[in-house]
């Protein structure tokens, strides 16, 4: 599950290579890539998610799943773990947690929603390596190039915008918005018994080393693997990202 501005294209990698072992359902959230947008832009939020997720995988037949989240998929994966007892068999949690920094959120809600068109691909590509530089620092304009066409669509006009509802932004502009205040300790808990991996970019100003070695520290079946040289988050195609997930799968019941 993708997260808050993103897409299933981010898994455009991962997906195709964890199925050669699993069954693989990329989750598209409402308002973002081939999902239909919201009539009602308040329902932009977590627990809203949770009951579309839930939704489809009843209608798809899944009673049992692992499921890997990043940021909000991550946060969306907590939640169903507390909601939904015994049905997750496993998670990977990409840089989020029940912890999560106060200057990495208000950066987030700085720009989501936020900003207009490029006239061609590689404009936005340089658009957007400006804004998120800082990110991936060792990034070249191929690979912000390929991350653009994961996070942006080409319009009926010709321009390059980002691919979601712009209005995913509506909560958080409000007081508490987007189910903010919830202590998620007790969702996170709720994955106490299943093998968990928790990735975190080390410059990440979204999860805290000290938060993700503190939920390590919390669980059991919990391992802590953290990802050199980039911020939030992971692509999930970095080396070290990749072997923790191959790790975790092998760890994960049979169906």
């Amino acid at each position: 599950m993708p997260g808050l501005a993103r897409n299933a294209r981010d898994f455009e990698d991962l997906a195709p290579h964890v199925a050669q072992r699993r069954k693989v359902v990329v989750i598209e959230f409402r308002g973002r890539g081939e999902s239909a947008y919201a009539k009602d832009p308040m329902t932009y939020v977590p627990l809203t998610y949770v009951q579309d997720v839930v939704a489809l995988l009843d209608d798809l037949g899944i009673s049992r799943f692992a499921t890997i989240g990043t940021s909000l998929g991550g946060l969306v994966s907590m939640l169903m773990a507390a909601s939904l007892p015994g049905r997750i068999v496993g998670a990977v949690l990409n840089d989020v947690g029940p912890e999560l920094q106060a200057a990495g959120l208000e950066r987030i809600r700085d720009y989501i929603g936020a900003g207009g068109s490029q006239p061609t691909w590689m404009h936005a590509a340089r658009a957007f390596a400006e804004l998120n530089g800082a990110i991936y620092p060792n990034y070249r304009i191929h690979d912000w190039l390929r991350l653009t066409k994961r996070t942006h669509k080409l319009t009926p006009e010709g321009r390059i915008v980002t691919d979601y509802d712009k209005q995913i932004a509506a909560p958080l502009r409000v007081p508490n918005g987007g189910d903010a205040g919830i202590d998620l300790w007790p969702a996170y808990r709720a994955l106490g018994a299943v093998p968990l991996l928790i990735l975190r970019g080390a410059l990440s100003d979204i999860l805290a080393r000290g938060a993700a070695e503190k939920m390590a520290a919390e669980l059991a079946h919990a391992r802590f693997v953290e990802v050199p040289g980039i911020g939030h988050a992971p692509t999930l195609d970095e080396p070290e990202a990749r072997a923790a997930i191959d790790a975790w799968v092998a760890e994960l019941p049979q169906a």
